[in-house]
Protein backbone atom coordinates (compact mmCIF):
# COMPACT_ATOMS: atom_id res chain seq x y z
CA UNK A 1 0.00 0.00 0.00
CA UNK A 2 2.85 2.22 0.56
CA UNK A 3 4.14 1.34 -2.33
CA UNK A 4 1.44 2.22 -3.98
CA UNK A 5 1.00 5.92 -2.57
CA UNK A 6 4.51 6.66 -3.00
CA UNK A 7 4.38 5.36 -6.62
CA UNK A 8 1.31 7.67 -6.93
CA UNK A 9 3.06 10.94 -5.53
CA UNK A 10 6.07 10.26 -7.85
CA UNK A 11 3.49 10.40 -10.56
CA UNK A 12 1.83 13.74 -9.57
CA UNK A 13 5.49 15.16 -8.95
CA UNK A 14 6.28 13.97 -12.64
CA UNK A 15 3.14 15.15 -14.21
CA UNK A 16 3.08 18.72 -12.15
CA UNK A 17 6.46 19.43 -13.09
CA UNK A 18 5.12 19.47 -16.57
CA UNK A 19 2.44 22.03 -16.01
CA UNK A 20 2.78 25.57 -17.35
CA UNK A 21 4.15 28.19 -14.36
CA UNK A 22 2.18 31.35 -15.90
CA UNK A 23 -1.11 31.31 -16.60
CA UNK A 24 -2.44 32.17 -20.49
CA UNK A 25 -4.85 34.66 -20.52
CA UNK A 26 -7.62 35.06 -23.22
CA UNK A 27 -7.75 38.55 -25.11
CA UNK A 28 -11.38 40.05 -24.46
CA UNK A 29 -14.05 39.78 -26.81
CA UNK A 30 -14.72 42.36 -29.45
CA UNK A 31 -17.86 43.73 -27.62
CA UNK A 32 -15.60 44.28 -24.39
CA UNK A 33 -12.15 45.68 -25.85
CA UNK A 34 -11.44 49.15 -25.37
CA UNK A 35 -11.33 50.98 -28.70
CA UNK A 36 -8.58 53.03 -28.79
CA UNK A 37 -7.57 55.08 -31.46
CA UNK A 38 -10.89 53.75 -33.52
CA UNK A 39 -11.76 57.27 -34.95
CA UNK A 40 -14.60 56.14 -36.76
CA UNK A 41 -18.23 56.66 -35.39
CA UNK A 42 -20.42 53.32 -35.92
CA UNK A 43 -23.39 54.98 -35.44
CA UNK A 44 -25.55 52.17 -34.58
CA UNK A 45 -25.55 51.46 -38.12
CA UNK A 46 -23.91 48.52 -40.20
CA UNK A 47 -21.00 49.77 -42.69
CA UNK A 48 -23.65 49.85 -46.24
CA UNK A 49 -26.25 51.87 -43.86
CA UNK A 50 -23.55 53.92 -42.33
CA UNK A 51 -21.77 54.99 -45.98
CA UNK A 52 -25.60 55.72 -47.29
CA UNK A 53 -26.38 57.95 -44.61
CA UNK A 54 -23.47 59.79 -45.06
CA UNK A 55 -23.97 60.46 -48.70
CA UNK A 56 -27.19 61.89 -48.24
CA UNK A 57 -26.33 64.20 -45.16
CA UNK A 58 -23.65 65.40 -47.35
CA UNK A 59 -26.14 65.62 -50.84
CA UNK A 60 -28.84 67.48 -48.73
CA UNK A 61 -26.15 69.82 -46.80
CA UNK A 62 -24.63 70.57 -50.21
CA UNK A 63 -27.98 71.86 -51.61
CA UNK A 64 -29.65 73.45 -49.12
CA UNK A 65 -26.60 74.94 -47.20
CA UNK A 66 -27.68 73.69 -43.87
CA UNK A 67 -28.97 70.43 -42.24
CA UNK A 68 -30.52 69.79 -39.01
CA UNK A 69 -29.83 66.34 -37.29
CA UNK A 70 -27.80 65.16 -34.31
CA UNK A 71 -24.81 66.45 -32.86
CA UNK A 72 -22.72 62.85 -33.36
CA UNK A 73 -23.79 62.77 -37.00
CA UNK A 74 -23.26 66.35 -37.90
CA UNK A 75 -19.57 65.82 -36.57
CA UNK A 76 -19.21 62.54 -38.89
CA UNK A 77 -20.89 63.51 -41.82
CA UNK A 78 -19.08 67.27 -41.34
CA UNK A 79 -15.37 65.27 -42.59
CA UNK A 80 -17.22 64.49 -45.90
CA UNK A 81 -18.85 68.04 -46.81
CA UNK A 82 -15.32 69.28 -46.19
CA UNK A 83 -13.98 67.03 -48.38
CA UNK A 84 -16.10 67.18 -51.33
CA UNK A 85 -15.47 71.26 -51.70
CA UNK A 86 -11.71 70.49 -51.34
CA UNK A 87 -12.61 68.07 -54.47
CA UNK A 88 -14.15 70.95 -55.88
CA UNK A 89 -12.02 73.54 -55.30
CA UNK A 90 -9.04 71.35 -57.05
CA UNK A 91 -11.71 71.19 -59.88
CA UNK A 92 -10.01 68.55 -62.36
CA UNK A 93 -11.31 66.20 -64.80
CA UNK A 94 -10.07 62.92 -61.79
CA UNK A 95 -11.97 64.95 -58.32
CA UNK A 96 -15.20 65.72 -60.60
CA UNK A 97 -15.88 61.61 -60.87
CA UNK A 98 -14.87 61.56 -57.47
CA UNK A 99 -17.55 63.63 -56.13
CA UNK A 100 -19.71 61.73 -58.83
CA UNK A 101 -18.98 58.83 -57.31
CA UNK A 102 -20.10 60.19 -53.59
CA UNK A 103 -22.73 62.99 -54.22
CA UNK A 104 -25.73 61.58 -55.26
CA UNK A 105 -27.15 64.25 -57.58
CA UNK A 106 -25.20 64.94 -60.97
CA UNK A 107 -26.24 68.60 -61.12
CA UNK A 108 -25.41 69.17 -57.92
CA UNK A 109 -22.01 67.96 -58.39
CA UNK A 110 -21.72 70.43 -61.52
CA UNK A 111 -23.39 73.46 -59.83
CA UNK A 112 -20.61 72.70 -56.81
CA UNK A 113 -17.93 72.45 -58.82
CA UNK A 114 -18.45 76.26 -60.69
CA UNK A 115 -19.31 77.81 -57.69
CA UNK A 116 -16.92 76.41 -54.45
CA UNK A 117 -13.78 77.70 -56.47
CA UNK A 118 -14.86 81.81 -56.36
CA UNK A 119 -16.73 80.88 -52.50
CA UNK A 120 -14.06 79.38 -50.90
CA UNK A 121 -10.98 80.25 -52.59
CA UNK A 122 -9.26 82.45 -49.67
CA UNK A 123 -10.03 79.53 -47.34
CA UNK A 124 -7.88 76.76 -46.34
CA UNK A 125 -10.48 74.47 -44.76
CA UNK A 126 -13.31 74.50 -42.23
CA UNK A 127 -16.22 74.87 -44.64
CA UNK A 128 -18.89 73.88 -42.61
CA UNK A 129 -19.94 74.82 -38.42
CA UNK A 130 -21.58 72.71 -36.40
CA UNK A 131 -24.04 74.85 -34.33
CA UNK A 132 -25.47 73.07 -30.93
CA UNK A 133 -29.69 73.87 -31.07
CA UNK A 134 -32.20 71.96 -28.09
CA UNK A 135 -32.50 68.63 -27.37
CA UNK A 136 -34.80 66.37 -29.56
CA UNK A 137 -38.59 66.89 -28.28
CA UNK A 138 -39.02 62.62 -28.21
CA UNK A 139 -35.71 61.11 -27.19
CA UNK A 140 -33.83 64.37 -25.52
CA UNK A 141 -31.05 63.36 -28.23
CA UNK A 142 -28.47 65.77 -28.73
CA UNK A 143 -28.98 68.04 -31.81
CA UNK A 144 -27.12 70.31 -34.22
CA UNK A 145 -27.38 72.43 -37.41
CA UNK A 146 -24.91 71.65 -39.78
CA UNK A 147 -24.10 74.47 -42.02
CA UNK A 148 -21.72 75.91 -44.71
CA UNK A 149 -19.58 78.82 -43.78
Amino acid sequence: MKVLVLLLLGLLAVVSSFAPTSVIVSRPSTELSMRHRCKLKKLGLPADQRKALMRSLTTECIRHGRIKTTLIRAKAVRKHVDHQITLAKNGSLHSRRQSMGFIYDKQLVHALFENAPERYEDRQGGYCRVLRTLPRQGDNAKMAILELV
